[in-house]
Parts: C-alpha cells; sequence; structure tokens
C-alpha cells in the first residue's frame, strides 16, 4: 500500500512539471517569435494600448 501511495504521489509531482515545463516553453516560444518578428521589421519594440487610458506603451514580457 505504501508503494501505491509513493507512486501515485510521484505521478502526481511529474504531471505538475511536466504542465509547468509546457507552459515555460510556449511563453518563450512566443517572446521568440514576437523578436523575431521586431528583428524583420526594424522595431525596437511592441507597442500595446492601455484600454483604460488609450495610452500606448511597449509590452513587457510578462505579458
Amino acid at each position: 500500500m505504501p508503494q501505491i501511495i509513493l507512486l501515485l504521489l510521484l505521478v502526481g509531482a511529474g504531471m505538475l512539471l511536466y504542465r509547468r515545463f509546457i507552459a515555460d516553453a510556449q511563453k518563450l516560444q512566443k517572446r521568440s517569435e514576437r523578436e523575431e518578428k521586431e528583428r524583420e521589421t526594424g522595431a525596437v519594440g511592441t507597442l500595446v494600448k492601455d484600454p483604460e487610458t488609450g495610452e500606448y506603451r511597449v509590452k513587457r514580457d510578462d505579458e
């Protein structure tokens, strides 16, 4: 019985780590695509419009 519990804990931890890995990989891929597009167009940064104020600002990496 303790072996089954340990196995389930290991599988659960593995699944959480896998999901985190996939999320980080997708975030990195989006950033790389954005940087490649900026390089192609010669842009210095990507601008996003703030819906509340209507002002534009440079997009941060955490968005």
